[in-house]
């Protein structure tokens, strides 16, 4: 008893210290978990900058990896930087890169779109007698250089006048895809124009203003040539700076005519003033219903063509009758050319025709985003990835619900470049200081390499609304590294963010992650 008693003292420091030792080492942990190591802490400039614009960096997600080759032949890569890239933030634009990646894959660059055209009559002596129904798939780019060559087509077939109507069946889509929903009441704004199996030059009409060269009047035109629109100018020429060309011009749009199917005419008139200064500026606008505007705008393309009508197409919608014959399957520009539009320029309603395109190849018609969204889903799930944060709701980033982490958009970056697809894929993607949204970004500091022979680059999607700024894409930077880098700003001071991105892109331009962070 007596020996147990002694050791007593000796086993209870040793518990104490043993205690000790693991709230030490419990603190230890702790302290681990919650200290930024190099990889997630944000350079300095860039902090500098975030401070500047007053933007916490709890409000940013940045996600850099640098992309290598590895010994299988295959792309790998480590990060480089990584603050918040777990965390789900609404990506704006950039959203673009999962939907046109996914499209490249799935479709293959050569896929294209085909536009159908039926009759229920018959081609007697140069004369269609019967209508032409247009069957549309979601042609995201039939603008009228393609319109031209459709009409060419039909006259190949040796029709030169049309004694029928026009319908058009757009059944390929749901209904509800087609109505004109927006995130922020400007439906006139050609950024807001909804998806279209039968979309025509994105149904905008484009003005074109300028003073006159020979004289002192305003030269007004537009795209696309329409058939029965009339444009009255009563514009007066001032000397003011073009800087707010719009702030003193109106603009109306509104049917001229008896309102009967042969009379549509279409008035647009522009009064006020506009400035002497302004040269050539564009006036978009969204006005006229899908089957007005592709109703006169294919009668004007026929009409230029030579073509002519028994009497003028009032067009109406209608599915392809059962007894009528397909005549034209016309096939529109291939995808991986629409691509370069959807990414540099940032074509929101392409990006959302191109995510309903895959449900349609996929799982059938009528398309419905739910079910482009699926297709996404297991084209990921195939890839080997979950994205349990991603959120897809028309696959052109013009949302409030979209939502994706950097690291993810980042992975997906890293994984295309070892897909067949990944040249397509990069070319698409706007160049700083050069084309598309980043035309006028970095200039000042791409010119410090103007004198090397292999010059760095940044290929990035831009992305923006209101409280959001993004980037995502590629830098090759200065001693010939790439880079995958995303990064999402979600705040109320989000539009000072285009500075914060920019130092960030110009720190991977000079090669700013040190070794020792990329280890």
């Amino acid at each position: 008893m007596r020996a147990h008693s002694s050791l007593t003292p000796v086993l209870s420091l040793l518990a104490f210290l043993w205690a000790g030792l693991l709230i030490t080492n419990q603190a230890y942990s702790a302290d681990l978990r919650t200290q930024e190591t190099p990889l997630q802490k944000i350079p300095k400039a860039i902090a500098n900058t975030l401070e500047k614009n007053q933007i916490p960096k709890e409000a940013i997600s940045i996600s850099v990896m640098e992309i290598e080759p590895s010994h299988a032949g295959k792309i790998a890569s480590k990060t480089a930087l990584d603050w918040r890239s777990q965390q789900a933030m609404n990506p704006a634009s950039t959203m673009k890169l999962v939907t046109t990646l996914a499209g490249l894959d799935i479709l293959g660059p050569q896929y294209r779109w085909r536009t159908n055209i039926y009759t229920d009559g018959f081609i007697r002596q140069g004369t269609l007698k019967g209508n032409l129904y247009l069957q549309g798939t979601g042609d995201p780019k039939l603008i009228p250089e393609e319109l031209a060559k459709m009409m060419k087509a039909l006259q190949n077939l040796g029709i030169q006048k049309i004694d029928g109507d026009l319908f058009f069946d757009r059944s390929a889509y749901a209904t509800n895809v087609m109505e004109h929903n927006t995130i922020d009441g400007e439906s006139l704004r050609a950024y807001n124009v909804p998806p279209d199996p039968l979309l025509y030059a994105f149904r905008t009409l484009s003005f074109q203003l300028g003073k006159s060269r020979t004289a002192d009047f305003i030269d007004i035109s537009y795209t696309p040539p329409l058939s029965q629109l009339k444009v009255i100018n009563q514009l007066q020429l001032v000397d003011q700076s073009c800087d707010s060309w719009k702030g003193n011009m109106r603009f109306n749009l509104e049917p001229d005519g008896d309102g009967t199917p042969t009379n549509q005419l279409i008035t647009a008139q522009f009064s006020g003033s506009f400035p002497k200064s302004c040269k050539d500026v564009s006036y978009n606008v969204v006005a006229i219903d899908a089957n007005t505007f592709l109703t006169q705008g294919f009668a004007a393309a026929w009409e230029l063509a030579g073509g002519s009508w028994a009497k003028a197409p009032t067009g109406k919608s209608g599915n392809v009758p059962l007894l009528s014959r397909l005549i034209l399957p016309f096939e529109g520009i291939a995808l991986g050319d629409d691509v370069q539009d959807i990414n540099k320029y940032s074509n929101n309603v392409m990006a959302k025709q191109l995510m309903l395109t895959l449900a349609l190849q996929k799982m059938g018609k009528p398309a419905t985003t739910e079910n482009g969204e699926l297709v996404i889903q297991n084209w990921l799930k195939n890839l080997g990835f979950q994205f349990p944060e991603l959120v897809i709701e028309n696959g052109s980033g013009l949302s409030r619900k979209e939502a994706i982490s950097a690291e993810h958009l980042n992975q997906l970056l890293v994984t295309a470049r070892n897909l067949s697809v990944a040249d397509t894929f990069y070319n698409s993607l706007p160049i700083a200081g050069t084309d598309g949204t980043m035309r006028n970004r970095l200039m000042t500091h791409l010119r410090k390499f103007l004198h090397l022979k292999k010059k760095p680059e940044a290929r990035i999607k831009t992305g923006s609304l209101a409280d959001v700024r993004a980037i995502s894409g590629y830098v090759v930077s200065k001693s010939g590294k790439m880079y995958a880098v995303t990064s999402f700003i979600n705040h109320p001071n989000a539009w000072r963010g285009l500075e914060v991105h920019d130092q960030l892109l110009a720190w991977l331009l000079d090669d700013g992650p040190e070794p020792k962070h990329a280890r």
